[in-house]
């Protein structure tokens, strides 16, 4: 039998006081601690030291964090590089970690807002088509672009291209999703409409790959994922809509520790499920096409961090999240890493690694899913 909540005199039920409770038990949820903080920005600092330190051309790490100090207006520190040295740690590899700290932390974060708005620990930031429209995107400019093609001589650009993909394929799965549902419209719904646009899109790409197989190379590159940066230009065009994703998903964090016991309940504590949900989905789907634009298609890393996250500090979002972003920087940075020493003076795509470690944390994370579901 169902009862109806019952709201006591003079006691607070809004969605900011719900958020810190872990549910009916009324136990309340810890939030993000200092000690969590300080060791994701440790993290953080470590890997993006690793990131300048090693690669074909290995440094010492304690030269370059000094004259990583030295780019600090009224610092003068001897870091004993010389100018190709110095060229390599700020011109080369600086712009490529600052990169791939913000696509992991876009990555990571709409992972785990994915995560909490469809509830379900293998929903990943790809799930509403975005790989797929950005895939399409990319290997139509490439394909017609080159030789005689239609574009031949347009200024459009592959992130322009994987950007306006991604987008668009998210707003059709919008639109298939709530059409179909009407007022009663569901993630599963979402869910279910992401997969056809994918199954969709992914069609037109084959189809154009198998007319253009001159340019398979230079799509698949783009496609398995690379970090490589002329300067800071990939840098500025992410770092825009980075800021907004993150500012949007990170203060409407606690609204997911809401929808996380179920919508009626959200809804009677005031929280309107749907406007939040479609919020949430939206910031983080335009953070992961900004980092598909620059980065091509890195897998797994929207799935691995939050989940570790999840289970070394806890189930509340506005813990999850945060770190999420932070940790998610430093390990795409050490996965760069070792895409550039593994094979080196060769590269291995960075979607390659992302893969080979998450793989089999995805089939770790299937079977725990399905034991918790079985008992």
């Amino acid at each position: 039998m169902l009862r109806t909540p019952v709201r006591r005199p003079g006691r607070r039920t809004d969605p900011q006081r719900a958020a810190g409770w872990s549910g009916p038990t009324g136990r309340r949820r810890p939030g993000l601690t200092a000690g969590w903080f300080a060791g994701a920005v440790a993290a953080v600092v470590l890997s993006a030291l690793a990131g300048l330190a090693f690669g074909p051309a290995s440094l010492p790490p304690l030269a370059v964090a000094a004259e990583l100090l030295n780019l600090l207006p009224g610092v003068d520190v001897e870091s004993g590089l010389n100018e190709r040295q110095v060229a390599i740690v700020t011109q080369l590899r600086l712009p490529r970690v600052v990169l791939a700290l913000l696509v992991g932390g876009m990555l990571a974060l709409a992972g785990g807002c994915y995560q909490g708005v469809f509830r379900n620990p293998l929903a990943d930031p790809h799930l509403l088509g975005v790989a797929a429209g950005a895939g399409l995107a990319v290997t139509a400019v490439i394909a017609l672009r080159s030789g005689t093609g239609v574009l031949t001589g347009l200024p459009v650009t592959v992130p322009l291209a994987a950007f306006v993909g991604a987008v668009g394929a998210v707003a059709l799965t919008y639109l298939l999703g709530t059409g179909a549902a009407g007022p009663d419209r569901s993630t599963a719904t979402l869910i279910l409409a992401g997969v056809a646009v994918s199954a969709f899109l992914a069609a037109g790409q084959t189809y154009l790959l198998q007319r253009h197989v001159d340019t398979i190379r230079e799509v698949y590159s783009w496609l398995l994922g690379r970090l490589a940066t002329d300067g800071w230009h990939e840098v500025r065009l992410v770092l825009p809509y980075a800021v907004i994703a993150a500012v949007v998903v990170l203060t409407h964090r606690r609204e997911l520790d809401v929808l996380s016991v179920g919508d009626e309940e959200a809804a009677s504590l005031g929280l309107h499920p749907q406007r939040s949900r479609y919020l949430l989905l939206a910031a983080a789907s335009l953070g992961t096409a900004a980092a598909v634009s620059v980065s091509g298609l890195i897998g797994f890393v929207g799935l691995i961090v939050p989940h570790l996250v999840r289970l070394v500090a806890g189930s509340s979002y506005r813990v999850i999240l945060p770190l999420s972003m932070l940790l998610g920087g430093a390990f795409l940075t050490v996965t760069d890493v070792v895409a550039r020493t593994v094979a080196a003076p060769a590269e291995i795509p960075i979607g390659v690694v992302t893969a080979f470690f998450g793989a089999p944390f995805f089939v770790l994370v299937l079977r725990t899913t399905r034991r918790t579901v079985a008992l």
